[in-house]
């Protein structure tokens, strides 16, 4: 992989990561078409520059969510925030290691990746059908969405697309919902960036490769947030099922045995 390929990738990898279209599933097909696999560390280093991108977009809540922690002010919104991103990180791990194996080999079988799109552009459509009563993130909530996004290790379902889904069905408002599966993306991404560093040699890690990866997801994964935030909303948000749903048949139809 030269450093053009892995600015590419990386870019997609930062626009797709918040739109409701599964980056990992667009890594996978981007690798496995043009690109040539790479060792999922990583995919992983590029999901931590958009990682980042969450923390520099969401500072101000972060550092609010720090002080309440210090301060430990349990009466704030800010320390039940963090609670419930807690709770909702619990399913996620359960989920994300108890089928690790089968999600990881999945990166290379583009026809599964298919049908996981398929099924992410169901998910997406039957938001048309949510009602929302601008509720806040709630204990239910936060393990709903927290199961989604456990799934969404998988590549082809989208993360977003799940946590955002489980939102709006469970009744949160649209802002409210995106805002805390982004917040709640933190804890996954990090954790499974942590373990699978520790199963990887450094000297194995091309790190100015890595470099290239992260900066380019992180100012993609920027604009991306913005963009979901201020240009998406509920009434749009099904719409991106429709390029899901083309994008997964085709996955399907180049792969599907005989």
């Amino acid at each position: 992989m030269d450093f053009l390929g892995m600015l590419l990738l990386s870019i997609i990898q930062g626009i797709t990561e918040w739109l409701p279209v599964s980056s990992s599933g667009h890594l996978a097909l981007a690798q496995h078409y043009f690109f040539g696999e790479l060792p999922v560390i990583y995919d992983m280093g590029m999901h931590m520059g958009t990682m980042f991108a969450v923390l520099i977009y969401f500072r101000e809540k972060i550092l609010g969510m720090a002080s309440s922690l210090l301060k430990f002010d349990t009466k704030s919104k800010d320390f039940r925030l963090v609670l419930l991103i807690i709770l909702g990180s619990i399913p996620t791990a359960i989920i994300g290691f108890g089928f690790k194996g089968f999600f990881v080999s999945m990166y290379t079988q583009p026809l599964l990746v298919g049908v996981a799109l398929v099924l992410t552009s169901l998910l997406l459509f039957s938001t048309g059908f949510s009602y929302s009563r601008k509720a806040e993130p709630a204990e239910k909530n936060a393990v709903t969405m927290g199961i989604g996004q456990g799934l969404a290790v998988a590549p082809g379902v989208s993360r977003s697309g799940a946590t955002i889904s489980a939102g709006l069905h469970m009744g949160m408002g649209w802002k409210e919902a995106a805002s805390f599966s982004f917040l709640l993306a933190i804890p996954a991404i990090f954790g499974a960036t942590f373990f699978l560093w520790l199963e990887t040699p450094p000297d194995s890690i091309d790190w100015a490769l890595m470099s290239v990866g992260v900066l380019g997801s992180f100012i993609s994964g920027y604009a991306s947030i913005h963009i979901l935030l201020n240009f998406i909303s509920r009434k749009t948000f099904p719409l991106f099922g429709i390029y899901c749903l083309l994008l997964g048949l085709a996955a399907i139809a180049l792969n599907y045995p005989g």
